[in-house]
């Protein structure tokens, strides 16, 4: 398995990226906006994005979002093909895109809105912090992403103040040594704030 800065080349594995991004939606039934190949394949070409082939066969993908004229960065569309997963192979794409953020964008804080668990725990061991989501960008384009996901009317409702979503930001100018940086992630407080989340927002679905 490698795990590679992807560039033009890599443009043939856009087509099987989106659909396994569509499909891990449909599954989920929440997050990860669908995206199309001409997206992806610009991506790569300015050399935003990492992937992960086994051989010639495609096994995971990510990419990297500016926003805010640069101030902020997502790695955004996280995800890995079926024959993949278990395997902790969204933790090594995690970090390798996170390090080339890092890279390109030595000034920019790196944010994540997520409603998954073992998201919320990888950022948490990169160095991410909970936040509000008025510490995220305000770049319309940014949330305009999220019109393709299920509970789209839920951010809309709220006036894009919070959503079913965790909004999570890494801010390069408030971090101290790792070495005596502790990032603690509680699995059972994560999972109650998603759970409170869900009975305020999706009970008025259910009526």
């Amino acid at each position: 398995m490698k795990i590679v800065i992807a560039d033009k080349s890599h443009s043939v594995y856009a087509d099987v990226i989106c659909k396994t991004i569509e499909e891990a939606a449909q599954v989920r039934g929440t997050g990860i906006a669908k995206r199309q190949p001409d997206y992806i394949i610009g991506k790569m070409e300015n050399g935003n994005a990492v992937i992960a082939l086994e051989g010639d066969r495609f096994a995971g993908f990510c990419y990297i979002e500016a926003w805010s004229h640069g101030k902020f960065v997502a790695n955004s569309g996280l995800i890995v093909h079926p024959d993949f997963r278990k395997q902790g192979l969204a933790k090594k794409i995690k970090k390798v895109i996170f390090e080339h953020s890092r890279t390109k964008f030595p000034d920019s804080k790196v944010f994540s809105i997520t409603t998954g668990l073992a998201v919320m725990k990888m950022n948490s061991e990169l160095g991410y912090k909970p936040v509000t989501f008025s510490e995220l960008t305000d770049d319309q384009s940014f949330w305009k992403g999220c019109q393709t996901c299920k509970n789209y009317d839920v951010l809309q409702r709220t006036e894009q103040k919070m959503c079913l979503c965790t909004g999570m930001l890494y801010d390069p100018t408030k971090q101290v040594d790792e070495k005596t940086s502790k990032h603690n992630y509680d699995k059972k407080v994560w999972t109650r704030l998603k759970n409170i989340k869900q009975s305020m927002f999706l009970k008025k679905d259910r009526k």
